[in-house]
């Protein structure tokens, strides 16, 4: 066990970092009290994750998360703590600032309102009792499915563009990597894994296939499109990238890839 590791299990939760924990849990959604020993723990009123919090000094704090999705999703935002966990939690986190912090606990808290069947389980529920026999009533439970969806993805992007970082949610588009109509299943509907929170501009090219995202999140661009239109949309930028891609995200992409983007003899092979 690293000697940081160890100062863990020495650590006293004094009443003022108690009160700073608390403040950052509840501010992040867990509002839940669960108990306080080695670590703070807390559970929310709105979603099924649990937290451990502690912080046996003033720049060193530990976060632990109840659950494997929410540890794998958040993996390369902190750096991974190996050593004895908190009973019930699947893994945990070590950062150097309370604001890293809060930045954690918020990404967690918003990963658990869409991981993994969330989405899913709303849309199943608010369309239990919608029939669905003709198309005008099929149109609206999709319409339903299409809101949930776009809810799901201002979550799990934390309300900007996957590309360019816009912030306005009104010009923002929910879009599926493999579109709805040719989803097998509203369960991969319904995965927020299959879409991408976009600027209007990449959007409308995404879902046509002028572009299309690598397996390392870099943005290509169709040959089909011609160079004045690349500047124009800013395409001929190298450096157009979609960060934070989970691992779920390139089944959808490969898809993507193979079979909208606009692959010409020159770009076949990219």
């Amino acid at each position: 066990m690293a000697a940081q590791d160890a100062w863990l299990w020495r650590a006293i939760l004094t009443p003022i970092i108690l009160t700073r924990l608390e403040k950052m849990a509840t501010d992040n959604g867990f509002d839940v009290p669960l108990g306080r020993g080695d670590w703070l723990a807390s559970g929310s009123s709105q979603t099924t994750l649990r937290i451990w919090l502690s912080s046996p000094e003033e720049s060193l704090f530990f976060a632990a998360v109840s659950r494997a999705d929410i540890r794998d999703s958040l993996a390369g935002q902190a750096e991974t703590v190996v050593t004895p966990l908190p009973n019930g939690a699947a893994g945990a986190f070590r950062v150097y600032h309370i604001t890293d912090l809060h930045h954690l606990l918020r990404r967690a808290f918003q990963l658990s309102r869409t991981l993994p069947d969330a989405l899913l389980d709303d849309f199943n529920n608010e369309t239990a009792n919608l029939p669905r026999t003709t198309e005008a009533e099929r149109f609206v439970v999709q319409r339903v499915g299409q809101d949930i969806f776009r809810r799901g993805l201002l979550e799990f992007w934390d309300g900007r563009c996957a590309v360019t970082g816009l912030d306005i949610p009104e010009l923002l588009r929910a879009s599926h990597i493999k579109p709805w109509a040719d989803c097998a299943t509203d369960t991969e509907r319904l995965d927020v894994f299959n879409g991408l929170l976009l600027a209007p501009h990449l959007d409308a090219a995404f879902d046509v296939g002028f572009i299309t995202v690598a397996e390392d999140g870099a943005v290509l661009v169709s040959a089909e499109l011609a160079p004045s239109a690349r500047s124009t949309l800013g395409f001929d930028d190298h450096s157009l990238k979609v960060e934070a891609l989970g691992r779920t995200h390139e089944q959808y992409l490969s898809w993507h890839r193979a079979n909208v983007f606009r692959r010409s003899r020159d770009n076949a092979a990219g």
